[in-house]
């Protein structure tokens, strides 16, 4: 069941301020998702680290969109209750309307919320997209889609 942006941020706020800790584990594949899942993680992080982890590049500038979305909808098919978070990878996410089109096709790959880098720099960015409906994570928060 998909929970508002607002509604689990407020959840997450709720637990921290109770004391409770969070599992957030980073999956690339459909096992590692569905073990996670299983053993009760909270978040599941597809991370732009697979083009290192996974795929043995130098770093992650050369991990793209079609990546993401191919490693999110593995992930997806493994995970039955845990947030799924996907990065959105290096530039893609340059401009407002750019962000928002690649955090849709993350969503409708399996994402229940994008993440992205840059703080204050892309402010403008997590707005559109958080305004788009889509939770965002800008390295500080995370939240669920509507």
């Amino acid at each position: 069941m998909a929970v508002s942006p607002a509604l689990l941020a407020q959840q997450l706020s709720d637990r921290k301020a109770a004391g409770e800790k969070l599992a957030v584990l980073t999956a690339y594949d459909y096992p590692t998702a569905r073990l996670l899942d299983e053993a009760g993680v909270d978040l599941i992080l597809v991370g732009d680290s697979l083009g290192m982890v996974v795929l043995g590049m130098p770093d992650t500038t050369g991990v793209t969109m079609q990546m993401m979305l191919h490693h999110a909808a593995a992930v997806r098919r493994g995970v039955q209750r845990a947030t799924i978070i996907v990065d959105l990878p290096s530039g893609s996410y340059g401009m407002p309307d750019m962000a928002v089109h690649n955090a849709r096709r993350l969503v409708e790959a399996g994402a229940d919320a994008v993440k992205l880098e840059g703080g204050v720099d892309v402010a403008d960015q997590v707005r559109a997209i958080t305004q788009a409906g889509i939770a965002t994570s800008d390295t500080s928060a995370c939240c669920r889609r509507a």
